[in-house]
């Protein structure tokens, strides 16, 4: 069972001037006293073969490597550098997954790496992006050296049953303790879920040569070797899983694709990134133009509610709110704050949180700059987002190419075909993705139904009492600055409403939320016929969770929609599973937490009418096109 993550406890030790860590939980060193590098290059990147089989790749290609444990992220950095030498010049993509069970703290970890100079400039990269400790899967994306990293936090025994097999892992260190010290590390029933991640093909190096390690290999026809151990150590351990007939197995080669994506709101937005920054070319099609729905507000809060620390690891705000903070501040449209968030009920349940979390990222008291009688808690590590230059900036990427057109209709044939009005071909795609909102339920046959719901936000000038730049206030509806002179507030929340007039009625729901928080605050405002604001309709789905995959699983167009009044907090994470899943890659999240997320968790739901969707164009169509 997943639980709160405790950090590595250490000694350290000096050794020829370099400060060895040694692990108080397991009583051993963390890397080899004589080099760890070295040691490191010949068992795990050489006992993998991985120079010649990196330097083979063809464009396109995936290759992944898993690890047993991060450590202090010596052997990831190891292998990184490999990559730097020997990788093609192609848009081939290394990838790596790690399992941690006590990740060293930043500070640690900065003062284990301190050893390797010549890793400095990779070390870096991988200290800014280090995750909190928290359970789960955190995604390291490192795009201009093609080269990502999935770090797991918990035991190997409760992170290897919940990774998704959507792409296998092709080469293995069976790094940790040694067996005697940590022996759970090496039963059978991790060996089973790390053949179970594994397939033909997929390599095997460890500096153990233990004897539960390798009848636990050959027990699932490894086949197993010892060659010469690092230094004064006589054996290690080699192992392949090859086919009956020791002949490789022929797969598609694999290559650029073209990727469609219908709607430019934040979903579409986000998915068309995705896939240009793994090299694929996007067309982005949105008729009514770039942020015309529900994602075009001027400011946009990334707040997560967080969960007892028990669920982190499967919590979709929580896990979203961790990958959308690393995504965004790659971005000058992301604004780095943080959120006081009060507690309307009063009932003390937002004060158990900060006790559960890592030191520092909840204070247990709210940073209030008026006064308000409501109890609350301060995240410090949050954001926000100006959607419009995010916008801007996504569609100057070289690989996503926007179209103003409306896509009416598609056409299968050995491409996905997009339709207009006149049934004119557009584009032929290998794979569509449909992130249309409330519209998406024309573009398939059997979807789930979606809800409209009014939102309306509100700005106002309060530039003689304006709040700080770095602060921002939830409370049932929320608040910030929107520049040095606007507040905005918002928002108000209409289920079963699709109109988009600014109301004055949506403009004093949003000051009533404000005065149940400080009515003396609310008070300096202007009055509402002065404000302004921007009113739109969210797409949510029957269990609020958002959709994302196949409705038909025989064609290769995808609906991702239902993000609700969440679309900037889960659109990066669920936009990263969809190009996973569908380039045949590592997934982010857990098992069930993908699940959670299918479309086809609706199963058997009525059919909508769909003159927009062309299952089989008639041959005299096809024709006359």
């Amino acid at each position: 069972m997943f639980s709160a993550i405790e950090t590595a406890e250490l000694d350290w030790q000096q050794v020829d001037g370099i400060n060895v860590p040694i692990s108080k939980q397991f009583g051993d060193v963390y890397f080899s006293k004589d080099n760890g590098l070295l040691e490191t290059c010949h068992v795990f990147l050489n006992g993998n073969d991985l120079t010649e089989r990196l330097a083979q790749l063809d464009d396109y290609a995936y290759f992944c490597v898993g690890e047993t444990g991060f450590g202090t992220g010596l052997n990831i950095l190891a292998l990184w550098q490999l990559w730097q030498q020997v990788r093609p010049d192609n848009h081939s993509h290394l990838h790596a997954i790690s399992v941690e069970k006590f990740p060293l703290s930043k500070t640690d970890l900065i003062r284990a790496l301190n050893a390797w100079e010549e890793l400095r400039p990779l070390a870096e990269q991988l200290i800014a992006q280090y995750p909190l400790p928290i359970s789960g899967c955190h995604r390291l994306n490192f795009p201009e050296e093609r080269f990502s990293l999935d770090l797991w936090l918990g035991d190997a025994e409760d992170v290897f049953p919940v990774i998704p097999k959507t792409q296998q892992v092709n080469a293995w260190f069976l790094d940790g303790f040694a067996p005697s010290c940590n022996p759970e590390l090496w039963q059978q029933n991790v060996l089973d879920q790390i053949i179970r991640l594994s397939d033909v093909g997929t390599t095997f190096s460890s500096f153990s040569v233990a004897g539960i390690l390798k009848r636990g290999l050959k027990q699932h026809g490894i086949q197993i070797s010892r060659p010469r151990g690092f230094m004064h150590k006589r054996e290690m351990l080699k192992g392949i899983w090859a086919s009956e007939d020791h002949l490789t197995q022929q797969q598609a080669r694999p290559a650029q694709k073209t990727i469609a994506v219908l709607g430019a709101g934040i979903a579409g937005l986000s998915t068309a990134w995705a896939f240009a920054q793994r090299g694929h070319k996007v067309h982005l099609f949105d008729g009514n133009g770039a942020l015309s729905g529900g994602s075009g507000n001027p400011l946009a809060l990334l707040n997560p509610k967080l969960c007892p620390i028990q669920q982190s690891h499967e919590h979709l705000m929580l896990v979203s709110w961790q990958y959308a903070l690393r995504h965004y501040t790659q971005f000058r449209a992301f604004r780095p704050l943080q959120v006081s968030q009060f507690d309307l009920k009063n009932n003390g349940e937002l004060a158990k949180l900060p006790a559960q979390y890592p030191e520092r990222l909840l204070s247990p008291q709210a940073n209030a700059e008026f006064a308000t009688t409501l109890q609350g808690i301060c995240l410090t590590q949050a954001g926000a987002v100006y959607p419009h230059q995010l916008r801007d900036e996504i569609l100057a990427h070289k690989n996503i190419h926007f179209h103003p057109q409306h896509i009416t209709a598609l056409s299968h044939d050995t491409l996905i075909q997009l339709l207009d009005q006149q049934h004119s071909v557009l584009l032929e795609a290998d794979h569509v993705i449909v992130c249309c909102a409330l519209s998406n339920t024309q573009f398939f046959e059997n979807h789930p139904v979606l809800k409209p719901i009014r939102g309306q936000v509100s700005w106002v000038n309060n530039a003689s009492q304006s709040l700080a730049a770095d602060q921002a206030y939830s409370y049932g509806g929320y608040c910030m600055q929107l520049n040095a002179q606007e507040l905005i507030l918002g928002a108000s929340f209409h289920p079963q409403r699709d109109d988009v007039e600014v109301l004055e009625a949506d403009h004093q729901h949003n000051l009533e939320l404000l005065q149940q928080l400080s009515p003396e605050y609310a008070a300096t405002l202007p009055e509402i016929s002065s404000w302004q604001g921007r009113a739109s309709v969210r797409a949510q789905s029957q269990d609020y969770f958002p959709l994302l995959g196949k409705p038909n699983a025989e064609r290769e167009v995808y609906s991702f929609a239902g993000l609700g009044s969440k679309g900037f907090l889960y659109a990066p994470l669920c936009a990263e599973i969809l190009a996973a899943e569908i380039l045949g890659e590592a997934c982010p999240v857990p098992i069930n937490l993908r699940q959670k997320l299918q479309v086809q968790r609706f199963h058997k739901k009525q059919k909508v009418k769909k003159p927009y969707f062309v299952k089989e164009m008639k041959t005299e169509e096809k024709k006359e096109l």
